[in-house]
């Protein structure tokens, strides 16, 4: 089982210190959450169906990867994703060149977290198509791995075209390309297309309902004996025994951010679950 914190809702500037603090605490990794811009007029209605997200318009969403690579420069062996990337809302050759550039930098240490997404102003700000997002997402994923190979690079797709060029530096080791996301299609594209899922927070049975989905989506598409990652929250109290029965069922990673709700701040409560469950975990 791996153990993962979030910098979402967090103080921007307080992202780095903590980074420092759970990469020396033994954490495995840090998860980036992603959006542009909160728009005046917005219209898009947030996945639940509700009128609004339930975050407030001043909330803080520093670029993903700028993060990373600050984070990276101060930590060992801490790695780095995503929950998630709206990848999509983006040029591919610009996403292809920060993940690239994030993974050399951290010799290795990242992973690419994607998701369709759902605010169609973020898109039309970035100029690009917000009807076809789900189909061009399904192409990126294959192209982005392309791209990354080294050497003189190509891609031609029904959505993307790329002659064949040079993109430096380029990832000496596969960055892993995890997707998120509830919907059918989206469970889907995780077990046809990825190396993992990434989720939100969930109580247990939802939680073990979607490892299961996952395990057969994988089955059906003949890929059950591929390494597949399955991480998500755990909206459970904490211990080493729930962890152990969350690894029993295919879940290879929590988040947790054991800040959230103690007094002591960020370098205690992080301690303290490391020594209380993560140590014990192992």
């Amino acid at each position: 089982m791996q153990f993962w914190s979030g910098t979402a809702f967090m103080d921007s500037a307080d992202a780095l210190a903590v980074a420092g603090m759970l990469d020396e605490a033994g954490y495995d990794g840090v998860i980036c959450a992603d959006h542009l811009i909160y728009p005046r007029a917005l219209q898009s209605r947030y996945p639940t169906g509700a009128e609004r997200p339930p975050w407030s318009p001043e909330t803080a969403w520093p670029d993903s990867w700028i993060l990373i690579g600050a984070m990276s420069s101060i930590t060992r062996r801490l790695r780095f994703s995503n929950a998630v990337y709206v990848a999509p809302a983006r040029p591919l050759l610009a996403v292809a060149k920060q993940v690239a550039t994030a993974s050399v930098i951290s010799q290795g240490r990242v992973s690419l977290a994607v998701g369709a997404g759902w605010m169609r102003e973020e898109f039309e700000l970035l100029g690009q198509d917000f009807g076809n997002r789900g189909k061009r997402l399904d192409e990126m994923i294959p192209a982005l791995r392309a791209l990354w190979q080294g050497g003189w690079v190509s891609w031609t797709g029904r959505y993307y075209q790329v002659p064949e060029l040079m993109l430096e530096p380029h990832p000496c080791t596969p960055v892993p390309i995890l997707c998120g996301g509830e919907s059918e299609v989206a469970l889907r594209r995780a077990a046809r297309l990825c190396d993992g899922w990434v989720g939100t927070a969930y109580g247990w049975d939802d939680a073990v309902g979607y490892a299961q989905k996952l395990t057969a989506l994988r089955r059906e598409y003949g890929r059950q004996d591929e390494p597949f990652e399955i991480m998500l929250a755990l909206l459970e109290p904490p211990s080493v025994d729930l962890y152990r029965r969350a690894e029993d069922v295919g879940i290879t990673a929590v988040m947790c951010a054991p800040w959230i709700g103690a007094e002591d701040g960020y370098q205690a409560s992080i301690e303290r679950f490391a020594e209380t469950v993560i140590a014990n975990f192992r």
